[in-house]
């Protein structure tokens, strides 16, 4: 899945990012680039627990 996140402008950024999504599923693959704001994940969570997960850590503008 993939999904652009327009407040990820940054390294902390996209650490940020990259450990909600591996908290949510050790096992789960995170590319994040903060130059075009997209995360693609490979994960065997649900896109509503990504989504929930990229949420909480308080960026916005959040879509798929």
């Amino acid at each position: 899945m993939q999904f652009h996140i327009e407040g990820m402008t940054c390294g902390g950024g996209a650490k940020s990012v990259t450990g909600a999504i591996t908290n949510l599923d050790q096992n789960s693959v995170v590319h994040a680039d903060p130059a075009s704001r997209t995360v693609k994940v490979e994960t065997a969570a649900s896109q509503v627990s990504v989504l929930q997960a990229l949420e909480d850590t308080h960026h916005r503008e959040i879509s798929p």
